[in-house]
């Protein structure tokens, strides 16, 4: 529609942060013969950002994201959760710790969101809890840390993330906390980057051998334990994602069941 309103003569730009297949197939279609400027290889990191994956349990993850926290003095970081149910779990246990956290998700107001985002900003609050939806379009300026709590179900989505961080030439730092049922999203991963990410063992933290993983379907893991009690199902947890329509606009969508 808006397109009809232009004059036929005219010089058309399109902007991207990322330039998918989608992307492409919409921009042939709108634009004639357009020439592709990109500033970066596709699907890489910023050389500025470092990459570190911690190998934990995932029921003690949350002990050592708090631990990382406190004994690093870090004053401001953006963590991601799979789900909008993990990203409020997750702050709560964050501000039991000690640690001034707060969640954004598509749950909440456009006013909330803000509020959180400016208390983030000004340092009332040290981690900022937030799902891949909620978190587009973020720009925090000069941002040290982001933590992938939960690895993402869409290996670009990782580039996504860690994209927060090392901006402008600044330095940063991304740390994904990976338990045994997410190897796999971590192997695409680094397909995806072209290379190995580096792993650190915090003493004290390190995985228990007897925990086996669990099959992981359309990506997301159950948890990984022998033991029977921790094979219930998640509670019917919703995974915020995008997926594109034909168009190659994104919509949100949530799967899995309201507890």
């Amino acid at each position: 529609k808006i397109l009809a309103l232009l004059p036929k003569q005219r010089q058309s730009l399109l902007f991207s942060a990322t330039f998918s297949n989608e992307i492409k197939r919409l921009a042939d279609g709108l634009l004639n013969k357009p020439v592709l400027i990109e500033v970066a290889r596709r699907n890489t990191a910023a050389e500025s950002v470092k990459q570190v994956v911690h190998h934990v349990d995932k029921k003690r993850k949350r002990e050592l994201l708090s631990f990382l926290i406190g004994s690093r003095n870090w004053q401001q970081v953006l963590v991601f959760t799979r789900t909008k149910h993990g990203a409020n779990r997750l702050s709560q246990q964050l501000e039991r710790d000690g640690i001034r956290s707060t969640a954004i998700h598509g749950n909440k107001s456009q006013g909330a969101r803000t509020r959180a985002l400016a208390d983030f900003k000004r340092g009332a609050v040290r981690v900022l809890v937030a799902t891949d939806i909620a978190a587009r379009g973020l720009d925090i300026d000069q941002l040290p840390h982001v933590v992938n709590f939960e690895l993402p179900n869409i290996s670009e989505d990782y580039i996504h993330r860690i994209g927060r961080t090392g901006r402008a030439g600044n330095d940063g730092e991304a740390v994904s906390l990976v338990c045994i049922d997410e190897k796999k999203l971590l192997s695409d991963i680094e397909r995806l980057l072209n290379r190995k990410i580096s792993v650190e063992t915090m003493a004290g933290h390190e995985p228990d051998p007897s925990i086996t993983a669990e099959p992981i379907k359309n990506g997301k893991g159950s948890r990984g334990s022998m033991n029977p009690r921790n094979n219930r199902k998640q509670g019917g947890q919703r995974s915020e994602r995008s997926t594109r329509t034909k168009n190659g606009q994104r919509r949100r969508v949530n799967s899995g069941m309201n507890s």
